[in-house]
């Protein structure tokens, strides 16, 4: 990672959070007693991602009261604790009771949940070769799991895994599988999550990110506030990158009362060092300097992350700045010992996956010279048993059965794309349809944001569009709405973008256009409408159209505005008299029909 250059500005202090977040949880909440050790012990489970403190009081309760258990709620509770001391960071603790369910406890969906989290655990503790091992276990097992649930959380535990180890494409595909995989009930909080986890490793995601607000979004509507702060805390680690701090600084604090009621230990490491680079890059060492070593010393013995690699290296600059030449020197030797356990990491897991790779290619290309021999073999005693004749009926039947398949798919592909295609574009007339429109046309506009380039927004209504409806009837009026939209794609260009926003109202985004040229182009269009004749079952009828027209030459590159700068020029247009073109800067200056 690149050292954060030093920048000064205003920002909110440390003071209290750091203390607060040290606090240990507490005693356990008074649930009452547990009459129904089984309920008490699904309502805990449906906690973990939901409040983990009151998660952990509630396992502190069943021991402590320790109610009669049957053997399934007995291996429920031990699959419990070892997920509790999964979620404080002591993976190695919670790998064997986690086995001894995965083997012993006869349970397919509790043995599930159990493989996830120790698909988790063997990452999160650098043990990839066996990570990824059971991992293409649980991808091999998946078809057969049909329990949605279970599913849903083997996928979710496949994403997390292959996140972690670096497969961030991996990661993304089986985020996506699980949103089609969601159980009744369940929120997508944890697939727009996983996700989004996995396109930030990728590089592919930016502070503005619509897949990162959405994540935000439904794990609030979800109430799962330790996603929803994970997703908070890639957003402001975006802000850091951005080099806006002081945004990075408002957002912590806003997730700081989540971190301190969760207790959720990769959180409040993330939070402090993101603190202490946030204040740096201000130019207050001081605060800077307390949140890294807070954030150091909360770190376990031995331990090697990006958190703490960035601390030390946030120490080592504030030290050197200070002329600590003594202090900068150790902590920059601490900062190279994280820096190179990463890089190692790092290396580790490519090899591991290259590793299990080649295991699973050489066990594949085995098994398959194995059925090739029995095959044959096969074969060769169907051959001496049957007759000629019954053998051409089975490859008869063979072939039927590939064809049947064959078009099965051919059906549902071209369904897919059929439904793709109704959910961007308007039914009456192909066109894209009101939300499609918006969302490219922001797109378009960023990206010629970035390069200078020049885009027209032109807002068109058919004048007395509702007296046709009312004088010729609807199927006249739907007729007139499919002439006006072939008239207008006739001067388009297929780089430029073409909605219906509503009713007769129409969008057109003409990309690398001048306002010269966009009021040209409008005009035409406008020409067109009023001068070609609509007919339906041989009644004919005559009608224009209102135009107006915003640049991003004089209205910027915001699509509000120049929506609303273009329905500003069309609605003058209407009070002018209509049958004109008017743009976004005109005011007595029309062009009429």
């Amino acid at each position: 990672m690149t050292l954060w250059r030093q920048r000064r500005g205003p920002g909110t202090a440390l003071a209290g959070l750091v203390l607060c977040i040290l606090i240990q949880t507490g005693h356990a909440a008074d649930t009452g007693k547990i009459t129904d050790p089984g309920s008490f012990l699904a309502q805990t489970e449906n906690l973990r991602v939901k409040d983990h403190r009151q998660f952990a009081q509630r396992l502190v309760q069943i021991h402590r009261e320790s109610p009669p258990l049957t053997t399934a709620e007995q291996w429920q509770l031990q699959y419990l604790d070892a997920l509790e001391v999964s979620l404080e960071g002591n993976f190695g603790a919670a790998n064997k009771p986690l086995r001894d369910v995965i083997d012993r406890s006869g349970d397919p969906t509790l043995a599930a949940k159990a493989s996830v989290v120790l698909l988790t655990n063997l990452a999160g503790s650098h043990r990839y070769e066996d990570a990824f091992k059971l991992a293409q276990q649980l991808a091999t097992d998946l078809p057969q799991i049909h329990d949605r649930t279970t599913r849903f959380q083997v996928l979710s535990g496949l994403s997390q895994m292959l996140n972690l180890a670096g497969q961030t494409d991996l990661a993304i595909q089986y985020a996506r599988m699980m949103e089609d995989t969601v159980p009744a009930g369940v929120s997508l909080c944890d697939p727009h999550y996983k996700r989004v986890a996995a396109l930030y490793n990728a590089k592919k995601l930016t502070s503005s990110s619509p897949d990162l607000k959405q994540a935000i979004d439904t794990c609030d509507a979800a109430q799962q506030p330790i996603y929803a702060t994970a997703a908070r805390l890639i957003l402001i680690t975006l802000h850091l990158e951005d080099h806006q701090p002081a945004k990075a600084l408002t957002l912590l604090d806003r997730v700081a009362p989540s971190i301190l009621k969760n207790h959720y230990y990769p959180h409040t490491l993330s939070a402090l060092v993101h603190r202490a680079q946030a204040y740096e890059e201000m130019g207050r060492d001081d605060d800077a300097r307390k949140a890294a070593l807070t954030a150091v010393a909360l770190a376990r013995p031995g331990e090697i992350n990006d958190w703490q690699k960035n601390a030390y290296e946030v120490l080592y600059r504030i030290a050197k700045r200070r002329g600590n030449m003594a202090s900068a020197l150790s902590y920059y030797e601490q900062y190279v010992t994280q820096d190179k356990g990463a890089i190692d990491d790092a290396a580790a897991q490519a090899l591991a996956y290259q590793t299990v790779e080649q295991q699973v290619l050489a066990h594949k290309l085995e098994t398959e010279a194995l059925g090739k021999q029995n095959s044959v073999l096969r074969l060769q005693q169907a051959l001496d048993t049957k007759a000629v004749e019954t053998s051409r009926l089975y490859i008869a039947l063979l072939l039927m059965a590939l064809a049947s398949i064959v078009l099965w798919l051919y059906r549902l592909k071209r369904s897919q794309l059929g439904f793709k295609r109704l959910s961007h574009h308007d039914s009456l007339t192909g066109i894209f349809n009101h939300q499609h429109f918006i969302s490219e046309a922001e797109r378009v506009l960023r990206l010629l944001q970035k390069k200078l380039g020049h885009a027209c927004l032109v807002s068109i209504d058919l004048d007395h569009f509702k007296q046709v409806n009312d004088t010729h009837g609807h199927a006249m009026g739907d007729a007139v709405l499919k002439r006006a939209v072939a008239i207008c794609q006739q001067h388009l260009r297929p780089t430029d973008l073409f909605g219906r926003l509503g009713g007769e109202e129409f969008g057109i985004l003409l990309h690398e256009c001048s306002r010269e040229q966009g009021m040209d182009i409008a005009n035409r269009i406008r020409i067109t409408i009023g001068t070609t004749p609509m007919e339906e079952d041989g009644d004919g009828i005559s009608i224009s159209a209102s135009v107006g027209l915003a640049s991003t030459d004089s209205s910027g590159y915001e699509l509000q505005r120049l929506c609303k700068e273009a329905d500003a020029a069309l609605y003058r247009a209407k009070r002018a008299g209509r049958n004109r073109v008017i743009a976004d800067t005109e005011k007595d200056n029309l062009v009429e029909a």
